[in-house]
């Protein structure tokens, strides 16, 4: 036998003797080009993006906003654009609805929906705190997207609300009261 390190090979006499060894290399991981990690990574799933604020006033009431496109109420938010950070998007469609600038606070509730019968991809949902505003605040509603607005005991808010969202609600509300976060998965339609 020699003295370089690797795999024995057998010499044939019996089938347990060996004449040498063959020097094998440590594996090396493998590397792939640019086109092929981007080739890669669009054949997997996708999912959609969007954020939204739980705004309270004073007395504890929910804001909630009325979209012109859908038969129920919801939280001010939406969609997230390409490659959008969800704090951003939170931030940007605000602004959009509701003419305030505001900067989102802590994360309350990450909700995830399976797709449906309208939506083919799943979807996630990040509900940020956007604080209380005062009665008087300056909403300026974005008509082409909202019809109304109006603040709703946190108790009540199922009624305007479908499950999903209402769920995202009151997770929220209580995220906000205990510091903490909530995680939502919404399998039904």
């Amino acid at each position: 036998m020699s003295g370089t390190a690797g795999i024995p090979v057998p010499s044939g006499q019996g089938g347990c003797q060996y004449r040498s060894f063959v020097s094998v290399p440590d594996p090396v991981p493998a590397r792939f080009s640019p086109a092929d990690d981007a080739a890669w990574y669009a054949r997997q799933p996708t999912m959609v993006g969007a954020a939204a604020a739980l705004f309270t006033n004073p007395a504890g009431r929910v804001l909630l906003v009325k979209p012109n496109y859908r038969d129920h109420w919801s939280l001010p938010g939406g969609i997230l654009d390409h490659g959008e950070p969800p704090h951003e998007g939170c931030r940007r469609e605000v602004k959009e609805e509701l003419g305030l600038d505001i900067v989102p606070g802590a994360l309350l509730v990450i909700g995830w929906a399976a797709p449906d019968e309208v939506r083919s991809r799943p979807a996630v949902h990040f509900v940020f705190d956007g604080g209380t505003l005062a009665d008087d605040a300056p909403i300026e509603l974005q008509d082409d997207e909202l019809d109304d607005y109006r603040f709703v005991a946190a108790a009540d808010a199922p009624g305007y609300l479908p499950p999903v969202i209402s769920a995202r609600v009151a997770a929220a509300v209580r995220g906000r009261d205990t510091g903490t976060t909530a995680y939502l998965p919404w399998s039904e339609p």
